[in-house]
């Protein structure tokens, strides 16, 4: 029976679909980073949403195989520890895009009107018409998205309901594809500040996005334009935000903060930050409907666990080997003719980086095709050869 440890709270369906596949669901959302190593005991599967899954929790496990996101990010789980330990990671991509999306915009025009300052006001018993009277509002304006994945792509297609203008940046964005989505593209993220009103990020964090957004791009963006983080709070040099939100009157809107608490309710140390910002507590990915949505992809990732032995959406499976030499050994299916082949293989001191062994109708015959790191000696070739069972073998 497979056992599986739920950390976070995650769709009642989910809990029971699995339950009635013949899992021994065990669900427990009040774990921290700190109590799971204790709780993951025999586990073979681990599902966490914002629960940090470290080495620790990592070696304490007995049995674990797989370790599931229920969002899209895997920042929270130590990748580099699971893929040493054979430990697979997967997640469930796409499946939150539209809520977060919905909330990018939700505060392109809370920033635009000002409106949880208003609401703050009148709640303290403020009556202020003129100041909140002056908005720039968005038809016509641009706006700059910054990662073009399927959130940014999400986003721009809203935009465009809003009649705005959109500009693009990522690394993987082309002329051709801007084009193709109708929007403008940008060289540089300095090219995208400077022609933007209003700038949304969709980037997943990593060294290469880690405090990309500094001093140089908030110099570009213009006087009062808005500024929306939706990503994740590293992409952000928050110190250099703080100064943009001072110097240049921007208007920002923040659903990540770098450093957040770990668990659902904490205590928050950057009130300097969420007093000068519309903000929320990294609640993008949080609707009923994406919630489903990533319950159903959780499910079905388990399910192909159960029938196949492989999680799809799985991140950290280094790519296709790049080596150039290929063993084929055409054999009789008999027990034991992989086994030997691998145990001259071993003697050799030559690894498998990749198998697969393809049986013909009939299930006479087969072809085992191996990428091995070198070449095999004219003796191992030969001792090959020898084993009655095996038809052919041959060095590509």
């Amino acid at each position: 029976m497979l056992k599986i440890l739920i950390a976070d709270k995650v769709s009642p369906k989910l809990v029971s679909s699995l339950q009635k596949m013949g899992a021994e669901v065990t669900l427990n959302p009040d774990l921290s980073a700190e109590t799971l190593p204790s709780a993951i005991g025999d586990a073979d599967v681990l599902i966490v949403r914002s629960t940090k899954v470290t080495a620790a929790t990592l070696d304490a496990a007995k049995s674990l195989e797989l370790v599931i996101r229920a969002g899209a990010g895997v920042n929270t789980i130590d990748l580099k520890h699971a893929s040493s330990l054979g430990i697979a990671v997967a997640n469930c991509p796409g499946k939150n895009t539209d809520a977060v999306a919905e909330l990018a915009i939700g505060f392109l025009i809370a920033a635009d009107r000002r409106i949880v300052d208003a609401s703050t006001d009148l709640r303290n018993g403020r009556w202020r018409k003129k100041e909140y009277g002056k908005a720039a509002g968005l038809k016509g304006r641009t706006l700059g998205i910054i990662g073009l994945g399927s959130i940014g792509k999400a986003v721009a297609k809203r935009a465009h309901g809003l009649e705005m203008k959109v500009a693009g940046w990522s690394r993987s964005l082309t002329l051709q594809l801007a084009e193709e989505l109708g929007i403008g593209y940008c060289k540089t993220i300095q090219e995208l500040a400077a022609c933007s009103d209003a700038v949304s990020v969709h980037l997943a964090a990593s060294p290469e996005t880690n405090n990309l957004l500094g001093s140089d791009f908030f110099a570009k963006m213009k006087t009062g334009s808005i500024f929306i983080n939706t990503s994740r709070g590293e992409v952000v040099d928050a110190n250099a935000l703080k100064d943009a939100i001072s110097q240049k009157k921007l208007r920002v809107g923040l659903d990540v903060f770098a450093k957040e608490p770990a668990g659902a309710e904490g205590d928050f140390d950057q009130k300097d930050l969420a007093a000068v910002t519309s903000c929320t507590p990294h609640i993008g990915a949080s609707t009923e409907q994406a919630e489903e949505a990533i319950a159903e992809e959780t499910l079905r990732i388990v399910q192909c666990l159960i029938k196949t032995g492989k999680a799809p959406n799985t991140v950290n499976i280094r790519g296709p080997s790049t080596t150039d030499i290929t063993l084929l050994v055409r054999h009789y299916n008999r027990v034991g003719v992989l086994a030997s082949v691998l145990d001259l293989l071993r003697n050799e001191n030559i690894n498998v980086e990749e198998m697969e062994n393809i049986i013909f109708s009939g299930n006479a015959a087969a072809v085992a095709c191996l990428k091995i790191d070198h070449a095999p000696s004219k003796a191992v070739l030969e001792s090959i050869s020898a084993n009655e069972s095996v038809i052919q073998v041959s060095v590509k």
